[in-house]
């Protein structure tokens, strides 16, 4: 049983008026483990009972449940647990051994579906670096509701639809008939593309007419003309082909891949939706929504020139994604600067009195910037995420060559530590805070790494593998000797660190956790001889495997690989 619900269980004896989630909420970890495993506070007890809450704990401990607590002691408004640190260690071991696969989970998500939007981006451009964050802390989150039994829809909303393609398609009518260029989409083609939309955004200042081409463009594309949905699908192919070598490395996967233009041909029923309740007003030739009695800025829905906005497309999108999933939960993983435009789209669902409204969540992260500067796709400042992760993989190599050059399958092993470190770096980091990416600090066997992480469990394995036992069940696992408590007692937290990370949409509790477990075990390797030739040593064995599986589930919620040797 999970710790935290054996004091609750004990303590719900004493207080049948309240539920045993009420219970669980309040019960805290003393910082002092002198003062216990866990303690019950009991001030918010004070007002409904009308006693000191020092008096309440001394009348609560005659009536609770002490039955597997080595003792329970009142300590002024706190009542302190300290449990039977043999059994409760034995039963979380043996929890872990008999069924490691399903260690952690619960079921907060009751198999109700969740759509999440990650990912995104746009064709016809390289994935930069910016779009690790999105990536990846979609994909984490997806694992971690997955984790607590929640049926997880991934979709990579392509941003494959807007005036960027118009100017992209004026680019390539302007100049795509040079040899250079000619040449670059041959051998380079998503980059060649890149090139022709960095210079007519550069040279749109001195040329206005080009920004005017880009519009009829886009307008024609809106219109069905035949060349610019010739070029449009033409874009999306090769982009798709790209994104697709960048998600093998990443090992991401998605449900669909649905993007803007697929919403675009839904757009009729919003609109005429939002007509019919009288929401759309006219604004200087274009129609909008006023959200002014919510304190929003006013949603443009249709611009002057009869062409539709990106808030057009995300409200069809609402509609299409309910429908055809039936969602209890609609995420999107999109940057913090959109904070404003999803506030827009929900309330903008609420006037158009859908109940589901509050469904849309938006997972807000920080910028990722890479040795201090910010990245831009307009301006060409941009670095491809898949050069990234290839130098990543060639350092891990390096690394993996000067510390095992014995070591077997070390091209395999430098993808896991390469690639691996990139997405931990990330998702160490809590979501909204901005990320400075240097890749000379993130390829680290040493520090608040991925590789570090990957280390102390190839470490536990390599005992396992030198112990020679991996069947455990005759094993009396009250053995393991007092030095095991605080390692047994941390990964006996596990469940509630995914939980915590399920309701915050926050990997880096699972990343703080995995690094926390790679050190408390690291320590108890440091100061215990595991394979010492004792009758505790089976014991102690099966606490190594015991963290080896917790690890590895861990790094396995961040997408990161833990291999058995490195």
């Amino acid at each position: 049983m999970d710790e935290k619900l054996q004091v609750a269980n004990a303590l719900a004896v004493a207080l049948p008026d309240l539920e045993l989630n009420e219970i669980e909420e309040k019960i805290e970890r003393p910082k002092d483990s002198n003062n216990g495993d866990y303690a019950f506070p009991t001030f918010f007890l004070a007002k409904s009972l009308h006693k000191a809450p020092q008096m309440i704990a001394s009348e609560l401990i005659e009536k609770i449940d002490q039955t597997g607590f080595d003792k329970v002691v009142v300590a002024g408004p706190y009542i302190n647990f300290f449990l039977d640190k043999a059994n409760v260690g034995a039963g979380v071991l043996e929890t872990i051994l008999n069924d490691p696969e399903h260690y952690g989970e619960s079921d907060l998500g009751h198999k109700a579906n969740v759509t999440i939007d990650y990912s995104s981006p746009n064709i016809a451009k390289p994935m930069g670096m910016g779009h690790l964050r999105s990536t990846m802390i979609g994909e984490a989150i997806a694992r971690i509701l997955e984790k607590v039994n929640y049926n997880l829809i991934r979709i990579d909303y392509l941003g494959d639809w807007g005036t960027q393609f118009g100017k992209m398609m004026a680019a390539y009518k302007m100049w795509g008939d040079s040899q250079e260029v000619q040449d670059g989409l041959k051998s380079d083609p998503i980059n060649t593309l890149l090139q022709l939309y960095v210079r007519i955004n550069t040279e749109a200042d001195e040329h206005p007419e080009y920004t005017d081409a880009g519009r009829e463009w886009f307008a024609k594309l809106e219109h069905g003309d035949e060349e610019a949905w010739r070029l449009w699908h033409w874009f999306r192919e090769i982009s798709l082909e790209r994104f697709q070598r960048v998600y093998d490395m990443l090992d991401v996967k998605f449900d669909s891949f649905n993007g803007e233009a697929f919403s675009a041909q839904k757009m009729e029923e919003p609109i005429q939706l939002l007509r019919d309740k009288g929401l759309l007003k006219k604004s200087r030739g274009a129609e909008i929504v006023d959200l002014e009695q919510f304190n929003l800025p006013p949603l443009l829905i249709i611009k002057s020139n009869g062409t539709t906005t990106y808030i057009t497309r995300d409200l069809a999108t609402a509609l299409f994604r309910k429908r055809m999933y039936g969602h209890a939960k609609s995420l999107y993983v999109v940057g913090a600067e959109q904070e404003v435009y999803f506030k827009q789209l929900r309330m903008a669902l609420k006037e158009l009195g859908f109940n589901w409204w509050d469904q849309i969540e938006h997972i807000s992260f920080g910028l990722m910037n890479l040795n201090g500067q910010k990245m831009s796709t307009r301006k060409g400042n941009v670095v491809s995420l898949e050069d990234v992760l290839n130098d990543s993989v060639d350092l891990a190599r390096k690394q993996i060559a000067e510390k095992n050059p014995d070591l077997k399958n070390a091209d395999e092993v430098a993808k896991q530590v390469g690639i691996g470190a990139v997405i931990f770096h990330d998702l160490k980091n809590y979501r909204r805070n901005a990320v400075n990416f240097k890749l000379e600090d993130v390829v680290k066997f040493e520090g608040e790494t991925g590789p570090y992480v990957q280390y102390a469990r190839a470490r536990a394995e390599s005992i396992l593998r030198k112990g020679g036992i991996r069947d455990f069940s005759d094993v009396d696992l009250t053995q393991v000797g007092d030095g095991a408590w605080e390692l047994i007692s941390f990964l006996g937290q596990y469940g509630e660190a995914v939980k915590r990370a399920a309701l915050n949409y926050d990997p880096s509790v699972v990343a703080k956790y995995a690094l926390e477990l790679a050190k408390k075990f690291n320590q108890y390797y440091a100061h215990n001889r595991i394979l010492n030739d004792d009758p505790q040593q089976p014991a102690r064995l099966a606490l190594t495997q015991a963290v080896s599986h917790v690890l590895k589930s861990a790094l396995a919620l961040l997408d990161v690989k833990a291999p058995d040797e490195m």
